[in-house]
């Protein structure tokens, strides 16, 4: 057998590399939704700036607390698209410009899941705060269920990091 590939091999191996460009519709449609997510944010401090000056009825903290999660949510995002378009599509040319994170181009797969799941956490925490301060709206069972899904959360992020240690142990 020859070691040196046939044309038909190479123009697959160029087909299938090429391929990482089909994920960039995915992250640009991320881009789009941390677009949608700015228009909520927005449209939340509205409600808390007319709540606040006494114009409609508003709970505060519940519409900080939600400024807060709909933040974490466009940080996650834009985490994923950079991570994810720097680790499976192509490095973004940006030299050394002072704004470029100190993160980018050194999350691996490894690390961007548990950045993920920090932010999934993160994310659930605050939405269970939510729950409890509007706690008399909801049934117990709903209550229930929430700190069940958020405890969820937090034990599979420990088993991510204990995957993770696992791994790195055995390097």
């Amino acid at each position: 057998m020859s070691s040196i590939p046939n044309k038909f091999e190479l123009t697959l191996e160029k087909v299938i590399f090429s391929s990482r460009w089909l994920l960039v519709p995915f992250f640009l449609g991320l881009i789009v939704s941390m677009a949608v997510l700015l228009i909520k944010f927005f449209k939340e401090m509205a409600l808390l700036i007319q709540g606040v000056l006494g114009i409609i009825e508003h709970d505060t903290v519940i519409s900080i607390l939600t400024l807060v999660d709909t933040a974490l949510i466009a940080v996650l995002l834009l985490i994923i698209v950079f991570s994810s378009y720097e680790n499976f599509v192509s490095k973004l040319s940006i030299g050394d410009h002072e704004d470029r994170p100190a993160w980018m181009g050194k999350v691996g797969f490894s690390d961007l899941k548990m950045k993920l799941i920090g932010a999934i956490v993160a994310i659930s925490a605050v939405e269970l705060l939510k729950a409890f301060l509007v706690s008399t709206t909801l049934s117990s069972e709903q209550l229930k269920w929430k700190i069940a899904i958020h405890l969820t959360f937090v034990v599979s992020g420990l088993l991510f990091a204990l995957a993770d240690w696992i791994s790195d142990q055995r390097k």
